[in-house]
């Protein structure tokens, strides 16, 4: 049975225990039993989305470079062959959102796609036409989420989207913010908005959403996903100059992209985690953490201890 976010603060310590346990989480529709990924339901729609998705901030920035952007498109097919749904974009990402555009046009749209962006203007007036623009970029019909960027003119765009919503023209709204700023603003937010995602910042060593996002995000049925996972690289550089721990391969981990993600997903409010790559290797290594067993919390309090050390 797959865990459901709109659980209560008072089971979520069960929760968590029993989170590392592959079995408890629904592996995505059309993988094999050899690449399925597990996932995890939104709450508001019980559509579910496997525990990594594709961000592509900084990664598919690459302009009108033709073997740049056919490497994306190859990145891309890789994710959806492996199962991967969700990709993320902002019209703050430069190019990305055409080079995502030009990598489905290549691959035919697939169908699996879970098509979230967002809105990044200070004006809501202008909300409108940009999220018209984004959606040309993607050659798409729709978008499955569209999410104020870092709470920018936030009101007048979520009123935007709700109409949208309310309209059939978007399927879920949510909000972001990174680098671990606003929390408050996000948490008031969060408790007086309809929405249906928030994306935090979250990793091994920036967890100060643990202590009330993250549960009241399960209080209050709100998918969560998870940016920066890897500190924009700096993260993962860091932990890669030592040896991967023997302990690793009690939960299935195979290199140091897998400990950071799995920690990440493991945790029963998280619903996907999107590592950005262009880079075919780093795209299968982030896959296979969601893939097999999840640690339990006492495996995922020994990787906070591990990486605080290193």
């Amino acid at each position: 049975m797959p865990i459901r976010h709109s659980l209560s603060r008072r089971s979520f310590l069960g929760v968590l225990a029993a989170a590392g346990a592959g079995a408890v989480l629904r592996p995505a529709a059309g993988a094999s039993q050899v690449s399925a990924l597990l996932t995890r339901p939104i709450p508001s729609s019980k559509e579910a989305l496997p525990l990594i998705g594709l961000g592509s901030w900084i990664t598919f920035n690459v302009g009108e470079d033709e073997v740049a952007r056919a490497s994306c498109a190859d990145v891309m097919r890789t994710f959806f062959v492996s199962g991967g749904r969700i990709i993320d974009s902002s019209p703050m990402y430069g190019s990305s959102q055409a080079v995502i555009g030009y990598g489905l046009a290549k691959l035919g749209h697939p169908s699996g796609l879970f098509a979230a962006d967002k809105v990044w203007t200070s004006s809501g007036d202008d909300g409108p036409a940009q999220i018209e623009e984004t959606r040309a970029l993607w050659g798409i019909p729709r978008f499955d989420l569209l999410q104020v960027h870092n709470l920018l003119a936030w009101e007048d765009h979520l009123a935007t989207l709700f109409a949208m919503k309310a309209e059939g023209k978007l399927r879920h709204v949510g909000i972001t913010t990174s680098h671990g700023r606003r929390h408050p603003e996000i948490e008031a937010i969060m408790k007086g908005q309809p929405i249906d995602f928030v994306q935090v910042t979250y990793n091994a060593l920036d967890r100060e959403v643990e202590q009330r996002i993250l549960p009241l995000a399960m209080d209050k049925g709100i998918a969560v996903i998870v940016n920066r996972p890897f500190r924009q690289g700096e993260l993962i550089g860091a932990v890669q100059r030592y040896p991967l721990p023997d302990w690793a391969a009690e939960f299935g981990a195979a290199n140091w992209a897998q400990i950071l993600l799995k920690f990440i997903v493991a945790h029963p409010a998280v619903t996907c985690a999107i590592p950005a790559t262009s880079k075919m290797e780093h795209l299968q290594e982030n896959m296979g953490a969601a893939r097999g067993a999840l640690p339990d919390e006492a495996m995922r309090r020994r990787i906070v201890a591990h990486v605080e050390q290193l």
